[in-house]
Order: structure tokens, then sequence, then C-alpha cells
């Protein structure tokens, strides 16, 4: 199957395309959380069964990653692009329906959030990367994550208003049709890398396996990933938890939607800030930074009282840094690499952060159930920034030069 030509779209319009994708099925993936109370009510299942199936969603948003990067890498993007919104549309439609476990794990784990990995960052990042100059790249992927808050932002209070009015399960319906909107970005995102396109240091004769080989030989790539999994365990438990932290707060549901939202307000400043600053400053220093802050705003989360503003405060912090990690962690792997596996090599550093994800999600409602508390989660968030902030300063921040690959 021959992939369709490259389009002559604007910069701005491909943008634009990203953006509202990411919007969309990140906006209604983020919203998710809201939904664990009434599911866990409506099936009586318990919330370390319910936070099983958000939490293999998780891992599998990251595992089909690598597997959507190699395609869009080889068939095109928008095509990629396509199948992804709609399972992400037909897994959130299906999950009322849902009643057990293994349907829980199936319409949220595998549908839903494996149709979100497909439309993900590895292939929308890529896609806007080879469209856009070098020295423009850190701005366009701030962009796009920024597209990923927007939605975020809307469909929280969104998807709020559609419970208390609507009922939950109609809420999860209606979230499913406007997943929809986001076809059309398919079409404009069309296209594949050139085979001739510039690849960093690396020669153009490496194939997919040998691209992915190489880079795991890479300890700056190592790194990465070792600290992009510490981000999939903030952000999976704050995305799937938050709503259960604000509850215990003794908080009433409308903080728990605008906490969701403030996270998504706040992370479109950070992601701008941050594709700002990628083309300034080293990438590997602004995420050691972004770790850091994650820490402090963690600490002083603890030792705060739990009211409303407080809460709305926190998530605004929290927000900043929220996906800010993913500008510059997508700027080193196209300074390591190029762009010619960009997508596919993208791919594999966010399973890293999904592999972090599905222990962020998961282990957040076994504590919860066994203690009564998320104490001990923070406390290892905490741990796990600190370590992060430090992992990312030995990080050479340079093209790879040519290395023998193994067959």
């Amino acid at each position: 199957m021959n992939p369709r030509p490259e389009r002559n779209w604007s910069v701005a319009v491909v943008l634009l395309a990203a953006a509202g994708a990411f919007a969309l099925t990140m906006g209604t993936r983020q919203t998710m959380g809201l939904f664990i109370g009434p599911l866990n009510t409506a099936t009586g299942l318990g919330l370390a069964s319910v936070s099983l199936a958000f939490a293999f969603g998780q891992l599998w948003w990251g595992l089909t990653q690598p597997f959507a990067g190699a395609l869009a890498d080889k068939l095109g993007a928008g095509r990629v692009l396509l199948v992804g919104v709609l399972l992400v549309a037909l897994g959130t439609f299906l999950t009322p329906w849902a009643n057990s476990t293994l349907g829980l794990v199936l319409v949220i784990g595998v549908l839903s959030a494996g149709g979100a990995g497909i439309a993900g960052p590895a292939v929308l990042m890529s896609a806007v990367v080879r469209k856009v100059p070098e020295d423009k790249r850190g701005l366009a992927t701030g962009i796009v994550n920024a597209g990923g808050s927007i939605g975020q932002f809307v469909m929280a209070p969104v998807a709020g208003v559609l419970i208390g009015g609507l009922g939950w399960s109609v809420a999860l319906q209606v979230l499913a049709l406007l997943v929809l909107l986001a076809l059309p970005a398919a079409w404009v995102l069309g296209g594949r890398a050139p085979v001739g396109a510039a690849a960093g240091a690396q020669p153009l004769a490496l194939n997919t396996g040998q691209a992915i080989r190489q880079a795991l030989r890479d300890r700056s790539f190592l790194l990465l990933g070792t600290g992009f999994f510490v981000c999939g365990f903030h952000v999976a438990f704050l995305g799937t938890h938050l709503p259960g932290v604000v509850a215990q707060c003794g908080l009433p549901l409308q903080y728990a939607a605008w906490s969701l939202a403030m996270l998504g307000l706040f992370n479109i400043v950070g992601s701008l800030a941050m594709g700002w600053a990628v083309g300034r400053w080293r990438m590997k220093s602004l995420l050691s930074l972004v770790y850091s802050l994650r820490a402090l705003a963690v600490a002083a989360f603890l030792l705060a009282p739990k009211t409303g503003p407080v809460m709305l405060a926190f998530a605004a912090v929290m927000g900043l840094s929220f996906l800010s990690t993913i500008p510059p962690t997508a700027g080193l792997v196209a300074k390591f690499f190029g762009v010619r596996h960009m997508a596919t090599l993208f791919g594999v550093v966010m399973l890293t952060h999904q592999l972090g994800g599905f222990l962020g999600a998961w282990l957040g409602g076994k504590v919860f159930e066994a203690t009564g508390s998320y104490d001990l989660i923070w406390y290892a968030d905490i741990a796990l920034a600190l370590a992060a902030a430090l992992i990312h300063l030995p990080i050479r921040e340079a093209p790879l030069a040519p290395r023998p690959v193994p067959a």
C-alpha cells in the first residue's frame, strides 16, 4: 500500500489540526477520572478493580505508541490518526454497558486508551516536527501539547455538567460523539516523513528495528526514558485519582471537575512557556526544573489545609508542569536521532511514560483501599520527582554520532 503524498498545508493549519485532535482525544481521556465513582457505584466492583481498568489503559496507551509511530512513519499519520479517533469514540460510547472488570479493561483500557495512544503524541508530534523548521520545533510541539490541555480545560467542566444534567452514562456517550470532531485532522496530517528527510547524525540506511536498537544502546536516551517514567506516574495518578483526593478532603464534585480543568488550563501556560524555552535553554535542564517544581508543590500541598481554594491552587501549580515535559522530551529525541524515525522512537519513550502511568493509576487505588488515604502515594511522588530531577542532569544534549548497529 503506497502512502498518500504529502499535502502542502500551511504550518498554521497543521498546528490547528494536530492541537485540535489532541484536545479532543486527550480532553476526553483526562475527564475519565470523574466517572470512577459512578462506575464503582454502578458495578459494585470496588475501587481497586475499577482502578485496574484505568491503569491498564495507561499501560496500553503507551504500548500502542511505538507501533502507531512505526505505522505513521511507513503509511502516513493521517490513516493512523483516523483509526485512533474511531477507537476512542467506540470505547467511550460502550463504557456504560461494561459491568465486569474484564469489560471495563476492554472498553476503557483497550479500545478508548488504545485509540488515544494510536492518535497520541508520538504520531501528532512527529507529523508536526517534520513540517516546521528545526528552530521552531520547540514552539510547535508546545502549541500541540497545549491543545491537549485546552481539551482538558474545556472537557472536564463540560463532563461535570453533563453528569449532573444527564447522568454519567449519557455523559460518556455525548463525549464519544464529540471525539469524532477530530476526524478532519486525519486529512490535514496525512503523509509521512520523506525517505530522504534529514536524520541528524544517523545514517538514512537504518531501518526501524535498527533505529530502536541504536536508541536502546544510548545512555542519554535511556536516562530520558527513565525520567519520563516518573512523569507518567505523576500524570496518571493525578488524572485518575485527583477527584478521589478532592472527595477525601470533603469537597463537592464541582471542585473535582474544576481541579481537572485547572490542570488543563495551567498546562496550556506551561506547554507554551516550555515550547518557547526549549529554543533558549538546555532541554535537560528544563526537565530537571519541572520535576523539582513538582516535588515542591506536592510537599506544600501535604502541609497546607485542604480547602477549596488550596485544591484549585495546587491543581494550577501542578498544571504548569503536567505535560510540559513533552516538548523538551520530543525535542531531545529529534536532536538525538533526527526526524526519520521520530514517531517510532518518541513512541518508545512514551511507552516508558505509560509504564509509570500504569503504576500511578493502579497503586493509587490499591493504596487508598488498603489505608484509606493517598498519603503514601504522595510521599512516593516527592521521592520520584527528586530522583527524576537528578536523572536528567547527565544527559548529553547533542546529536548521536553514527555507530554500527548489530543486525
